[in-house]
C-alpha cells in the first residue's frame, strides 16, 4: 500500500471513529468527570507523595492511564470486529489492501484519539486545578508511551478472540474495570486483600498508575511495573499474532 493509499485510509478510519458519538466523547468525558469529582475537594502536599498533592500524583496519572485503557482496550477492539463480522477484513485479504493496513491505521487512529484526550485532560488539571506536570518530563513521556502500547496490545488481543462487535465490547468493559479496580481505580489498594493488591499492581492499569504516579513525583518507576507492562504487551501481541481471525 502507498503511502497516500494509507494516508486515505486513516483518514477514512477517523471519520468513522468520529461518528461513534458514545466511543468518542466517554474515554473523555468519564475520566474528566472522576477528575473534577477529586479535585473539587480540598487537597494538601503530603509527604506521601513527595511534597506533592494527591490529586497531581495520584489523581492526574489515573485519570490518564483511565483515558488509554478505555481507547485501546474497549473501543479499538469493537471496530476490528466489527469489520470482521462486516466481511471487510475477508474483502481486504485479497485486494492490494493487506487487511494489517486496517489495524495499522486503526492504532493511528487510536493513538490520536488517546493523545487528544491526554491534552484535553492535562489543560483541564492545570487551569482549573493548577496541577503540576510531572517532575520527570521525559520519564513521564516514555512510560506513558509503554502504557499506551500495553492497552493497545490487550486491545488487540480482545479483538482476535472476540467473535462479534458486542462480545468486544463486553470483554473490553469487563478487563477495563477488572483491572481498575484492582489497580487502585476506585481507591488506595491498600484497601484491597494483599493477594489481590500484589496481583493489581502487576496487571496493566495498575502497573501504568504506579509508574505514571513515580514520575510525577520525580522518582524513578519501580521496574516490576515496567517489567509488568513491558511483558503484556509482548505476550498479548504474540498471542493476538497467533489467534487473529481475518473471517
Amino acid at each position: 500500500m502507498t503511502p497516500r493509499a494509507y494516508a486515505l485510509l486513516t483518514w477514512t478510519e477517523a471519520k468513522l471513529v468520529a461518528r461513534d458519538t458514545a466511543g468518542l466523547v466517554v474515554p473523555f468525558a468519564l475520566p474528566a468527570l472522576i477528575m473534577v469529582m477529586n479535585g473539587l475537594g480540598s487537597s494538601d502536599p503530603t509527604a506521601d507523595f513527595a511534597g506533592l498533592t494527591a490529586f497531581d500524583a495520584y489523581v492526574l496519572p489515573l485519570t490518564l492511564t483511565m483515558i488509554t485503557a478505555l481507547i485501546g482496550i474497549v473501543n479499538m477492539p469493537s471496530f476490528l470486529a466489527a469489520y470482521r463480522k462486516a466481511g471487510i477484513l475477508r474483502r481486504l485479504s485479497v485486494t492490494p489492501a493487506n487487511p494489517l493496513s486496517v489495524l495499522a491505521a486503526q492504532a493511528a487512529v487510536a493513538l490520536a484519539h488517546t493523545l487528544l484526550g491526554v491534552t484535553l485532560a492535562l489543560l483541564l488539571a492545570r487551569y482549573a486545578f493548577d496541577a503540576t506536570m510531572p517532575r520527570s518530563p521525559l520519564a513521564a513521556l516514555a512510560v506513558f508511551a509503554l502504557a499506551t502500547a500495553t492497552m493497545f496490545a490487550v486491545g488487540l488481543l480482545v479483538a482476535a478472540l472476540a467473535p462479534t462487535p458486542n462480545s468486544a465490547v463486553a470483554i473490553g468493559l469487563l478487563l477495563f474495570f477488572a483491572t481498575m479496580a484492582t489497580g487502585g481505580g476506585f481507591g488506595p489498594r491498600q484497601n484491597l486483600p494483599d493477594w489481590l493488591a500484589t496481583a493489581g499492581a502487576h496487571l496493566p492499569y495498575g502497573a501504568a498508575l504506579d509508574a505514571l504516579s513515580a514520575t510525577w513525583q520525580g522518582t524513578t518507576p519501580d521496574i516490576t511495573s515496567l517489567a509488568a507492562l513491558a511483558t503484556t504487551t509482548l505476550a498479548a501481541v504474540a498471542t493476538a499474532t497467533k489467534t487473529f481471525r481475518w473471517t
